[in-house]
């Protein structure tokens, strides 16, 4: 085959989507900030995917896609919704109430400590002592920057950075069960588009549920700058980069496309210092690179690449 095919191919099914979803998801940390006032989070979420449901259902049949569920889909759309779309989610939003978004991006960059420790358990993908190794240093530097935190807010408390920290460790869990669950072969076999529609329904569905419990009825922001980000996280953020990175972690496999993990932080942690006045300091710097020299280290550690991975978790 002629190389300039190849490399053409390469380019428009590989390339220009990676750098178009990394760059989404390097905004949506500091778009969900924006999104938390007067509406709680939990609607938030909700509407979010009220929205991204709608579209992720036009772009399916606009493809000619099928929505008919074939037999398993709906109970694997089921996992994939509650995991990734529900309780990942209201974790990130809640979690945002309380620490930076650059720190949460920053975390969230470890999924793949989760998706490794699970993929061992439940798929027998044996892990290997480099990646543990420098999984060990991105955490060092993960906990210097919430050092970091709790320096420059002398008005954070305890309990509400262990707040954050909590809201963000179960957002990362629930997110890497929906990962390695999507790794099995009976799952892969569904419509990838038809697949995401349903997952984002049910997630739907279950976020309302979840707000509605827990908050009461519905409250409507009438902000425009609210639903211009709302549009924003659930049609940039949640179709189109759903749509375009599922598909080259099948061309060229996750362990590869996990690399947008160690960009994504750069980009909310940039955003950070000029919205939310994220100060640098000696602690944040070494804490920032220790963490993302881990987490390419133990990228590149992986002897065979975990099945799933993915970096957004907003």
């Amino acid at each position: 085959m002629d190389c300039r095919i190849v490399n053409r191919e390469t380019l428009t099914k590989v390339v220009i989507p990676f750098i178009i979803f990394t760059a989404i998801w390097g905004t949506t940390w500091i778009v969900i900030k924006d999104q938390l006032g007067n509406v709680p989070p939990q609607w938030s979420v909700a509407y979010r995917f009220i929205i991204a449901t709608a579209g992720m259902a036009a772009f399916t049949l606009w493809r000619g896609d099928s929505l008919k569920p074939g037999p398993g889909l709906i109970g694997a759309a089921s996992v994939v919704g509650v995991s990734q779309f529900c309780l990942n989610f209201n974790g990130v939003y809640l979690a945002s109430e309380y620490i930076t978004s650059g720190l949460i991006a920053t975390v969230f960059a470890l999924l793949m400590v989760p998706n490794a420790i699970l993929a061992w358990i439940w798929l027998g993908h044996k892990t290997t002592g480099k990646f543990l190794a420098a999984s060990a240093i991105a955490v060092a530097g993960i906990a210097l920057l919430f050092l970091h935190e709790v320096e420059q807010k002398p008005d954070l408390t305890m309990t509400a950075l262990a707040a954050g920290v909590a809201w963000t460790v179960f957002a990362l869990i629930a997110a890497a069960i929906s990962n390695v669950y999507q790794a099995r072969d009976a799952v892969k076999d569904h419509s990838l588009f038809s697949l995401l529609t349903w997952a984002m329904g049910i997630g739907a569905l279950c976020d309302i549920a979840v707000a509605w419990l827990l908050t009461g009825p519905p409250v409507v922001e009438m902000r425009a700058g609210y639903w211009l980000g709302l549009l924003w996280l659930a049609l940039a953020a949640s179709v189109i980069c759903f749509s375009l990175y599922y598909p080259v972690v099948r061309r060229i496999g996750p362990g590869k496309a996990a690399y947008s993990s160690a960009i994504v932080p750069i980009i909310a942690m940039a955003l950070s210092t000029l919205f939310e006045g994220f100060t640098w300091t000696t602690l944040s710097i070494a804490g920032s690179s220790l963490a993302l020299a881990g987490i390419v280290l133990a990228l590149w550690a992986r002897r065979r690449p975990m099945r799933v991975t993915n970096p957004d978790a907003a």
